[in-house]
């Protein structure tokens, strides 16, 4: 199937662009998993040897280790979570390249009975891949375990208008909302369905070795070394795998990725390092995707000087983004004019915008007080925020009076041992929360809702500005007009771009290469991760 199909009963386009537009894909973040395979879970099948890849098998080099299990309550990484879109099923999915909406696990579109309650029905004779077969029970106790606090799924703020799911009948998911939500036919796709008889026995087992519904069955995975998996040949939703085998080639290198893909020992990469593009391009296919993802600065709002917002508005104006950009990405990112990037569907353009601006960063520091401004900037390690940091660090040392340093870390150790813990002033870190959804809502709930990110990350919750936004925020996704809403949303970029706790410094552009004489049907995605749904190897 060509990727701008979308098969099984798809939504008609005319109502989904009443309520959402397109979706982007992806986010990364670090930790570690140990080597796991299918064990006892009712998976099985062979994995498939390195090098240059059989007929029947499709193979990349993916960027990033394992960061996490791949339990979809809880996965966060980049890699499993691109894993997962091929392992699991939601009751609809966004195609991870089209990102159009197409039904998956539901037989028909989501049925509106009232403002609060919409209903479901379960595509017939679903099996997961230990043969048994998808239920309400299943899907019910999907819902309930991202939304039991006691789980502490990130999944379950991208869900609060779920009040409760319960089974309508054997074939049927009733659910009931605390409040009237428009993006609910899309929203769903976020919760992917597990057996509950697997996922309830042993979670961390079952963290270690899925067990899904999807066109791929899972069968081991190696940190720092690969993924493999299978067809599923139960499978009979409307992305059938069209390859028998799947291995992933874990090269969190990049001279490793470009080599694989030089050598025939891979069908693509993603990530493709700006320096071998051109490169690359006379062997392969190579496109890059403008994508929501960024590069963010982030304020410890509770320290001092950052606390003030003339301080943290003149280090924005204080960066040659533009420099940064055609330096270190060689042109391939925009300068941020609003929280999203400006191919987006619902894109406004921020009332106040960062243009490099030396003289207003050195007046707007003057007029907060600030003379003598000493500080740490902490980065992630990954391979193009490492290209950019040295300049940002020459920008500000540019500005009279400041003087700034710098720390790499690897991200996990970032977030648990220095953010998390309050042990930090300012963060330059790339982010992604468009691999759950593209609706405005989900992207801003990501960094401004909850307390995860303004509670404790940059700790801004408490300002008269948080709390006005989250009123902003509830207002736009209740708002049963499409254009009231994107009013509100509009006010609350602005009050975004005026506060800058956390904002985006820049949007990324994504390269992938692909061999097109070695694949059929492959798109690549505007985020990490990559997909082969609906792609094929070529004899």
């Amino acid at each position: 199937m060509a990727l701008n199909e979308v098969a099984n009963k798809p939504f008609a386009r005319r109502d989904f662009l009443k309520i959402t537009g397109m979706v982007g894909a992806a986010a990364a973040f670090s930790a570690s998993l140990a080597a796991c395979s299918s064990g006892d879970t009712g998976t099985s099948g062979s994995g498939s040897t390195a090098g240059a890849a059989a007929a029947g098998t499709l193979t990349a080099g993916i960027s990033y280790a394992l960061s996490t299990g791949f339990d979809p309550m809880t996965s966060s990484g980049a890699t499993p979570f691109a894993a997962n879109m091929h392992i699991f099923e939601g009751l609809v999915d966004l195609h991870p390249a089209t990102r159009e909406p197409y039904l998956a696990l539901a037989a028909a579109q989501p049925v509106q009975v009232n403002d609060t309650t919409w209903e479901v029905a379960l595509r017939k004779d679903a099996k997961f891949h230990n043969d048994t077969p998808v239920t309400v029970e299943d899907v019910v106790y999907s819902f309930e375990r991202v939304l039991d606090t006691k789980n502490a799924s990130l999944f379950a703020q991208f869900i609060p208008f779920i009040k409760s799911v319960k089974a309508k009948d054997q074939s049927t998911v009733s659910f009931t909302l605390n409040y009237a939500f428009p993006l609910f036919p899309t929203r769903i796709s976020v919760v992917k369905v597990v057996p509950k008889a697997v996922a309830s026995k042993d979670q961390v087992a079952f963290d270690a070795a899925p067990v899904g519904s999807g066109p791929y069955k899972f069968i081991s995975a190696t940190k720092d070394d690969k993924i493999e998996f299978v067809k599923f040949e139960g499978y009979n939703g409307g992305q059938t795998a069209k390859a028998d085998k799947m291995t992933w080639f874990l090269l969190s290198d990049a001279a490793a990725r470009v080599t694989a893909m030089e050598s025939n020992r891979v069908q693509a990469i993603e990530d493709v390092p700006y320096l071998d593009v051109d490169r690359l391009k006379q062997k392969v296919n190579v496109e890059s995707v403008q994508s929501f993802g960024l590069l963010f600065l982030m304020f410890n709002c509770s320290e001092k000087p950052f606390d003030n917002v003339l301080v943290r508005q003149a280090l924005h104006y204080g960066l040659d983004t533009e420099s940064i950009i055609q330096t270190a990405l060689l042109g391939n990112a925009k300068s941020a004019t609003s929280y999203v990037q400006d191919t987006h569907p619902e894109y406004v353009k921020a009332d106040t915008v960062y243009g490099y601006d030396p003289a207003k960063a050195e007046a707007l520091l003057k007029e907060a007080g600030v003379s003598n401004l000493k500080f740490e900037l902490k980065t992630t390690d990954t391979s193009w925020v490492k290209d950019i940091a040295p300049l940002i660090l020459e920008s500000w040392n540019k500005i009279p009076g400041v003087s700034v340093t710098m720390q790499n870390l690897q991200s996990g150790a970032l977030y648990a041992d220095n953010v998390d813990a309050g042990k930090f002033t300012v963060v330059a870190a790339p982010g992604d929360p468009s691999v759950f959804g593209n609706d405005l809502d989900l992207l801003l709930s990501w960094f401004y809702r909850g307390d995860v990110w303004p509670k404790a990350r940059f700790r801004w919750s408490e300002t008269k500005e948080c709390k006005e936004l989250q009123k902003m925020l509830d207002q736009a996704v209740k708002a049963e007009d499409p254009a009231k809403a994107k009013e509100i949303w509009a006010k609350a970029i602005n009050l975004i771009a005026t506060e800058v706790p956390l904002y985006p410094v820049l949007h990324r552009q994504l390269p992938t290469a692909w061999n097109s004489d070695a694949l059929e049907g492959f798109a690549p995605l505007p985020t990490t991760g990559m997909s082969f749904i609906g792609v094929a190897p070529k004899a």
